[in-house]
């Protein structure tokens, strides 16, 4: 039984570091996303508004 372990723990090992690589692997996942992208340029133009608001009511 004790080598029947000793040679089960190295084929376990063999399968998770197999899924390991193979996760690690995968394709990235798309950046581009069209929606976001405008959600962002409408946040960075708000930010804008609201700092150059800022600068003139602090004079």
């Amino acid at each position: 039984m004790a080598a029947l372990a000793w040679l089960i723990i190295p084929i376990v090992a063999l399968l998770l570091a197999t899924l390991w690589a193979l996760w690690a692997a995968r394709a990235p996942r798309s950046t581009a996303d069209p929606a976001s992208l405008a959600e962002h340029q409408r946040f960075r133009a708000a930010m804008e508004r609201s700092t150059a608001g800022a600068d003139r009511h602090d004079r």
